[in-house]
């Protein structure tokens, strides 16, 4: 798994240096695109009018809290990323306020929610085994950091072959919805009826 990690790592530094504080610094078609992914990964929060916490995993520059910070009025926000170039960014470009954190020291404290955009779909040379195996290692580590819930987005192997690419991993839906059936919660929402080429799963406790 540290193996994987580090490739990672190495990927989205070369990135954020490359472009900076910007949608292609973090693999972003667009900024609506993204926008859409948040407002659809945030439904997993039951009750957005009540204060809540929340992990961001994998949160590069921090485009999730600065969209919560015109969305929601009162919340704690972890921002986590295994690059230290993407959390230099997001302390660049984000103010320093009460509540907000940014970290590349992995996360021990739960959070009411974690939600998680796009972390799973680079798996560079790593053929799909390794990679599935490391999707599930990281959902149970997902697993144990939330108290109330978790979301997160993959792209779908109902893409369209032509756009596809062999960097890329698209997985089954069914797959997933089946594994955090059994594993994590029996409240388990598949949202696949949206227009991007990716599902969404929100696990409620």
């Amino acid at each position: 798994m540290e193996e994987i990690v580090d490739s990672i790592n190495r990927y989205y530094s070369e990135k954020i240096v490359l472009h900076g504080a910007t949608p292609k610094g973090v693999d972003w078609n667009s900024v609506e695109s993204q926008e859409l992914r948040y407002k659809i990964l945030s439904k997993v929060i039951n009750d957005p009018y009540e204060k809540f916490s929340v992990l961001d995993y994998g949160c590069g520059f921090g485009g999730l809290y600065n969209y919560y910070r015109e969305m929601y009025t009162e919340f704690t926000y972890t921002g986590f990323d295994i690059s230290s170039e993407m959390i230099h960014a997001a302390l660049n470009i984000n103010p320093v306020s009460e509540g907000i954190v940014w970290t590349n020291e992995k996360p021990v404290l739960p959070h009411e929610y974690v939600v998680c955009s796009g972390i799973f779909n680079v798996k560079l040379d790593n053929n799909e085994k390794e990679w599935c195996k490391y999707i599930i290692d990281t959902l149970e580590i997902i697993n144990n950091l939330s108290i109330k819930g978790f979301s997160f987005n993959i792209l779908t192997k109902y893409s369209d072959r032509e756009y596809m690419k062999d960097y890329l991993f698209y997985a089954d839906p069914m797959f997933f919805f089946d594994y955090c059936k059994k594993h994590f919660s029996r409240n388990v929402a598949l949202l696949h009826d949206y227009d991007l080429y990716e599902f969404t799963l929100l696990i409620r406790k």
